[in-house]
């Protein structure tokens, strides 16, 4: 019986095994960026990393292929590449795992594996983009108010009117201390009602500036 699980390379390496490797390291590539872009903002060069990366990764681990002065080499190469990254996202992260991990499961011939666990996560993380998170619906609002208007309790009426949820982020002065600057993150009931939660903002703070956008999600959150 066809073990479709073994390696494609078992019998030694030769040009067809890598060009499927190669090909199947694409595919991998291609699903997770796809899975990716679900649902979330990603951009184009993210999108193409994810794509090319497991290629290069196996094309790598093939070319060490036991040698201990290549692999010593690939590692420093590696640590460098560390120092120029940024931190991402969570699923950014778990995003380039899968890949990478893909790339390793070509490298050794395991076609099979990696089209497999590269599918299964992709459908889950497909699937946990359909998560009720309150993360997805937070809004930043942020509320500039005179001196001489209270914070404490300023708002609660309104916010217990249109909000699910609120919480004061930051509160810094402005304009030689004249001006507070107010930065909560909300959850609104009803997104049509915006316009009637910022009237009603309004009317408390003197119709000083107000702004209100979705929340970005911080890159270090994990």
């Amino acid at each position: 019986m066809l073990n479709l699980f073994a390696s494609i390379s078992a019998n030694g390496a030769t040009t067809t095994t890598f060009l499927l490797g190669l090909l199947a390291a694409l595919v991998c590539g291609g699903l997770t960026a796809a899975a990716s872009a679900y649902k979330n903002r990603i951009s184009a060069g993210f999108a193409a990393s994810l794509i090319l990366l497991p290629a290069i990764v196996m094309t790598v681990i093939a070319m060490v292929n036991g040698n201990v002065g290549t692999g010593v080499a690939v590692m420093g190469a590696f640590s460098l590449i560390r120092f120029r990254s940024v931190p991402g996202k969570a699923r950014d992260i778990v995003a380039i795992f899968l890949v990478m991990t893909a790339g390793l499961a070509c490298a050794g011939g395991y076609v099979a594996v990696a089209l497999t666990i590269t599918i299964v996560t992709c459908l889950g993380m497909v699937l946990c983009a359909h998560l009720p998170v309150r993360g997805s619906k937070l809004m930043d609002l942020r509320i500039t108010v005179p001196e001489s208007l209270h914070i404490d309790g300023a708002f609660d009426e309104v916010f217990a009117e249109f909000t699910h949820f609120h919480e004061l982020l930051t509160v810094k002065t402005s304009n030689m201390g004249s001006l507070y600057k107010l930065h909560y993150q909300v959850e609104l009931k009803d997104s049509r009602q915006m316009q009637a939660f910022l009237d009603q903002l309004r009317c408390r703070n003197g119709n000083l500036e107000i702004a209100l956008a979705r929340a970005e999600e911080r890159s270090d959150t994990l």
